[in-house]
């Protein structure tokens, strides 16, 4: 029987960090939205579901003109997130029933085919994978007045992205425990680290895979992504 994946891609936040009156997952790279990359990026890969995560107030502008204006209307679900992200992950992963999930920052439009298959692959061999990257620069970590108290292995640090996979009835089990104020989780693989103990495999990413963050960041991702469909 055919192992089936699906994708919830998460663009709920505010985007406030940009300074921009558009929320940045609306912000126009080329001729199209960021969202719209993701989109296009996992609708091309053969995913059999999105889960599209907004904010509540924006469900009908994305329907209207991303999901129906650009042909996504039979593979994608729209829904609403919440305040934090561990509450819009938890949103969309409730309309999945696949057996793969991949969540996936709907602020990463330069995610590839590529990369996508590299997730499905680890995913079905190790149960729970993230993309990565290794930092080309040293680490310092500093205390709460500002001194360096640590200088970590270069060669042990990586960066996070994002498409993270797993197995999709092992990431609703992490997600049926509660987390406490005094747990800041920052990802999906915290998750599964944290409340069930199982090692997550990282696989090696693309350092093109940016989110966007900053002004500069779209100016980065346009000169990328004008590149690759050049």
């Amino acid at each position: 029987m055919k192992e089936t994946v699906a994708a919830v891609i998460v663009a709920a936040g505010s985007g406030k960090r940009m300074g921009l009156q558009v929320k940045k997952q609306y912000l126009m790279i080329e001729e199209y939205p960021v969202l719209y990359y993701s989109l296009k990026a996992f609708s091309d890969y053969g995913v059999e579901k999105i889960v599209l995560v907004v904010p509540e107030e924006d469900i009908e502008y994305c329907k209207e003109h991303i999901v129906n204006k650009y042909g996504f209307c039979d593979i994608v679900q729209v829904v609403a997130g919440g305040k934090e992200r561990y509450d819009s992950v938890l949103a969309g992963l409730e309309k999945v029933n696949e057996d793969y999930v991949l969540i996936h920052d709907g602020a990463r439009p330069c995610i590839s085919i590529n990369l996508i298959e590299r997730c499905v692959q680890a995913v079905k061999k190790y149960k729970a994978c993230i993309l990565s990257v290794p930092v080309k620069e040293t680490i310092k970590v500093i205390n709460e007045e500002g001194f360096i108290v640590d200088t970590p292995n270069r060669s042990h640090v990586w960066l996070a992205q994002t498409p993270q996979a797993f197995d999709t009835a092992l990431l609703k089990q992490a997600y049926t425990y509660t987390i406490t104020k005094e747990m800041a989780i920052t990802d999906d693989a915290m998750m599964v680290e944290h409340f069930l103990k199982i090692p997550v495999k990282v696989v090696e990413g693309e350092y093109t895979n940016i989110k966007i963050t900053t002004k500069e960041d779209i100016r980065i991702a346009t000169d990328y992504l004008r590149e690759q469909n050049s």
